[in-house]
C-alpha cells in the first residue's frame, strides 16, 4: 500500500482510501475499504420449531424489516459470545444448543468484515428484552414452516447474507434428515 486516507472515522464505520500498486508495478487508482466490525446473525428455533424473529426500522431502505437476530462483534470478542449477548439483548431468549452454520467475508470487493452465522436450537424466553439507546425492536415468534412459505413468496424479504444462512441451515437440515432415512 502507498497511501491511505481516512475520510470518515466513527464507532460503526471507518472508510479509507487506498492507493496500492499493482504486481505489474502500475500504482492503481483509489480503492474505496468500508472497515466494520465482524458481525452475528443467529436462526433461533424454539422446542415448538418456532423462528424467533426481530422487526426494526432500516432507515437505509426506510421500512420495517424481518431479520434474524444480529449485531456486532465487540472488540475482543468471540463471535459466539458476541450472538449469545445479541440473542439475549434484542428477544430475552436464550439456548444452550448452538451450532456455527459457517463464517465469510461479507463483501470482499470493499469490505473488511466477516459475518458469522448460528442456529440456535431449543431457544426459550429468559429474560426481557435490553436494546441498546437508539434501537426499536420488535420481537415475535413464527412457526418455522410459516416462515419458510413467506420468504419463498416475497412476503418476507431477508437481508441477503441472512437469507444465505437460511439455504446453508435447510440444506444441513436435509442432509441430516436423508442420513437418518427420513423423507
Amino acid at each position: 500500500m502507498l497511501q491511505s486516507t481516512y475520510s470518515i472515522a466513527d464507532r460503526w464505520l471507518r472508510l479509507r482510501s487506498d492507493v496500492v500498486q499493482a504486481p505489474d508495478g502500475r500504482t492503481l487508482p483509489p480503492c474505496p475499504v468500508i472497515e466494520h466490525p465482524d458481525w452475528v446473525d443467529v436462526i433461533a428455533l424454539t422446542a415448538e420449531l418456532n423462528i424467533v424473529l426481530v422487526e426494526q426500522y432500516r432507515h437505509s431502505v426506510r421500512s420495517v424489516r424481518t431479520e434474524f437476530p444480529a449485531g456486532t462483534v465487540e472488540r475482543g470478542e468471540q463471535p459466539l459470545v458476541a450472538i449469545q449477548r445479541e440473542l439475549l439483548e434484542e428477544t430475552g431468549y436464550a439456548s444452550d444448543e448452538w451450532l456455527l452454520l459457517g463464517t465469510a467475508p461479507v463483501y470482499p470487493v470493499f469490505q473488511t468484515n466477516r459475518i458469522w452465522s448460528f442456529a440456535a436450537l431449543n431457544t426459550h424466553r429468559v429474560a426481557q428484552q435490553t436494546l441498546d439507546e437508539g434501537e426499536a425492536i420488535r420481537c415475535f415468534e413464527m412457526g418455522f414452516t410459516d416462515f419458510i412459505e413467506q420468504v419463498e413468496t416475497g412476503a418476507i424479504e431477508l437481508p441477503a447474507l441472512q437469507l444465505s444462512g437460511l439455504w446453508w441451515f435447510s440444506s444441513r437440515v436435509e442432509v441430516m434428515r436423508r442420513f437418518r432415512g427420513g423423507t
